[in-house]
C-alpha cells in the first residue's frame, strides 16, 4: 500500500511538474484563454475546466495502457524488464534528471500547438475544451516527455500497471487547468501575476527534482550495475 500511494504520488507530482513547465505551460495558457472567453457564464468555464482534465487524463490513461501492456504482454521483453528495471532505471533517472535542470536538451522547443487548434475546436463551444486537452496532452515537449516517457512509464512497468499512474499523471498536467477556471468563473482578475509566480516556482522544482533524479541514478547505477553500494 506505501508503494502504490508512492507511486500514485510521484506520478501526480510529475504531472503538475510538466504541466507547469515552459512548453506545456503555454498550452495550458492556450487553453485558459479558449475556457475563459466565457466568463461571463461560470458554470461554463468550470464544466470546460473539467472537459480539459478529462481530455488529458484519458489521452495519458489510453497511451499509458498501450505502452505498458504492451511491454508486459511480451514474455521476453517482459522477463528482461523485471529482471533489470533497476539497472534500467538508472541512467534513464540521470538523463531525465540532466533533461531537467537544462544540461541535456531533448527534441524541439515548441509544441507547434496554438490558434490553427483552438480554430477547429472553436465550432464545438465548450465541448471542445475535451478535445483541446486530448490534442495538448499528445503534443510532448521536451520536458513532458522525459517526464512521461522516462519516469512515468517505467514506474508503471515496475508496478505492472499502465492504469493507475497515467491516469493521475493526467490529472496533473490539468490542475492548474482547473484551478484557474475556478479563478475566472469566481470572477478573479489577475490570474497573469498568478501564471508569473507558478513560472518562478516552476523552475526551483524542476531543478530540485531533476538534482533528485540525477542523484537516485546514480545510486542505482552504482548499486544495481557496478554493485559499488
Amino acid at each position: 500500500m506505501n508503494d502504490f500511494f508512492i507511486g500514485v504520488t510521484l506520478a501526480l507530482w510529475f504531472g503538475i511538474l510538466t504541466s507547469i513547465s515552459p512548453c506545456p505551460l503555454a498550452t495550458n495558457i492556450t487553453a485558459i484563454s479558449y475556457i475563459g472567453r466565457k466568463v461571463d457564464h461560470p458554470r461554463s468555464v468550470f464544466l470546460a475546466g473539467l472537459l480539459y482534465t478529462l481530455g488529458r487524463s484519458l489521452t495519458y490513461l489510453v497511451l499509458g495502457v498501450l505502452l505498458v501492456e504492451s511491454l508486459l504482454s511480451a514474455p521476453h521483453v517482459s522477463h528482461l524488464l523485471q529482471k533489470h528495471m533497476m539497472r534500467i532505471l538508472g541512467p534513464i533517472l540521470i538523463l531525465v534528471g540532466m533533461s531537467l535542470v537544462g544540461l541535456l536538451s531533448i527534441g524541439p522547443r515548441n509544441s507547434g500547438t496554438g490558434g490553427s487548434v483552438l480554430g477547429r475546436v472553436d465550432r464545438m463551444g465548450v465541448w471542445g475544451a475535451g478535445l483541446l486537452g486530448i490534442i495538448f496532452a499528445l503534443s510532448f515537449c521536451p520536458t513532458s516527455a522525459a517526464l512521461f516517457f522516462g519516469s512515468l512509464i517505467p514506474l508503471a512497468v515496475s508496478s505492472g500497471s499502465g492504469v493507475v499512474y497515467p491516469l493521475f499523471y493526467g490529472i496533473g498536467t490539468a490542475l492548474p487547468v482547473v484551478a484557474f477556471a475556478v479563478l475566472i468563473a469566481m470572477g478573479v482578475h489577475y490570474v497573469g501575476r498568478v501564471f508569473q509566480r507558478i513560472t518562478r516556482i516552476e523552475l526551483w522544482a524542476r531543478r530540485v527534482t531533476g538534482v533528485l533524479f540525477i542523484g537516485i541514478g546514480i545510486y542505482f547505477t552504482l548499486k544495481y550495475i557496478f554493485f559499488i553500494v
